[in-house]
């Protein structure tokens, strides 16, 4: 059996990447083809590895990827794949719409479909002038037309989390099972010290409404730890006005993020993810995690056991449930072992078994 794996793109590290790294680890003959190869910028496991770029990484500005979106459908359905029985393709975007032999066989791992594409169309183009948001839309309109067709060359779909296999059968109208994304739960450890602190870890960006968690901890007099940098970090500072309980630490390296992560009173998750791997890490350090109760969070915590879901994306919600948390007591054992369900052991087992059993049934 000839297996190929298929991603957007290889120009920086993230979730998406992670689960490269782990079909890497199943499959470790399999090469790799996308649009864009930085290594540079990638962790040691993807480096010096066999990637198969595409045409288009001969263009400049292969950090910005992202210009050359409407170009990637092309450039996906260019690859030659008819040497391979499997196709697993790791998809957010276009990966998913390469072109395979008749009986092979194409699974998709789907982290979302197409965000810019569907739900996220009007963001996306927020604040752009009027002609340029015209074109963008008659681009994006086209964008969809081709994504729906590219979902009917994939056999099977995987979805990361349940929230995104909503997204598929929304969208593409496929069944898809669930299998949530790996996490490195064994590079956490529970602590024996308890700090007097809640805490937040992230690139500082809109979305995260991290907004929620500085202006809740301010205005009940709750010690709160930022880590992280971005775009919204002046807001922040703004919101937290000089208050010596919130405190910004900027960007952090990992083992300064591990002790402050594992000796919190609980990690706050005030944004809407597709998964969410932050609050599994902090769950693997034993701590419960605060987080507003929609998307990844529902496959990832658990209500009252390793953690407090509050029902509203507002100050007044999040400060109830911080209030209502105080109240509780959580067993840390309890919580890291049901952290250990998403380690990426776990993950390569159910892909593999997933992958195992598919080739049965098209023999």
């Amino acid at each position: 059996m000839k297996l190929a794996i298929v991603h957007d793109w290889l120009t920086n590290m993230g979730g998406a990447e992670q689960v490269v790294i782990n079909f890497k680890k199943i499959y470790k003959d399999a090469p790799i083809y996308t649009t864009f190869y930085n290594p540079d910028k990638l962790d040691k496991e993807l480096q010096n590895i066999d990637v198969r770029t595409s045409y288009l990484q001969k263009k400049k500005m292969v950090t910005n990827h992202k210009k050359y979106f409407p170009r990637m459908p092309m450039a996906f359905e260019d690859f030659n794949l008819n040497k391979y029985d499997v196709i697993l393709s790791s998809s957010s975007s276009c990966a998913k719409g390469v072109i395979t032999k008749p009986g092979s066989i194409h699974i998709c791992y789907c982290h979302t479909p197409m965000r810019y594409a569907w739900e996220k169309r009007d963001e996306y183009t927020q604040g752009m002038g009027r002609l340029k948001k015209k074109l963008i839309n008659i681009l994006l309109h086209y964008m969809r037309i081709w994504d729906l067709a590219s979902s009917n060359r994939v056999d099977y779909f995987i979805a990361n989390s349940t929230e995104v296999q909503k997204r598929i059968m929304k969208h593409y109208k496929r069944d898809s099972v669930v299998i949530n994304p790996p996490v490195r739960c064994k590079l956490f450890n529970i602590s024996d010290t308890d700090g007097d602190y809640y805490f937040v870890i992230s690139r500082l960006v809109t979305y995260k409404r991290f907004d929620l968690a500085v202006q809740a901890c301010k205005e009940l007099g709750k010690k709160l730890v930022v880590i992280g940098d971005g775009s919204e970090k002046e807001n922040l500072e703004k919101i937290a006005n000089g208050d010596e309980n919130i405190i910004f630490l900027g960007r952090q390296p990992d083992d300064v993020v591990k002790k402050y992560m594992s000796e919190c009173k609980a990690l706050l998750y005030p944004g809407e993810e597709d998964f969410g791997i932050v609050p599994v890490e902090a769950q693997a350090c034993g701590r419960p995690v605060i987080a507003y109760g929609k998307g990844g969070v529902l496959d990832s915590v658990i209500d009252g056991k390793t953690g407090v879901f509050f029902k509203e994306q507002s100050v007044n919600s999040l400060k109830e449930a911080i209030l209502k948390f105080e109240q509780m007591e959580f067993n840390k054992k309890e919580i890291r072992a049901h952290a250990l369900e998403f380690d990426e052991e776990v993950f390569q087992k159910k892909i593999r078994n997933f992958i195992d059993e598919k080739i049965k049934e098209e023999r």
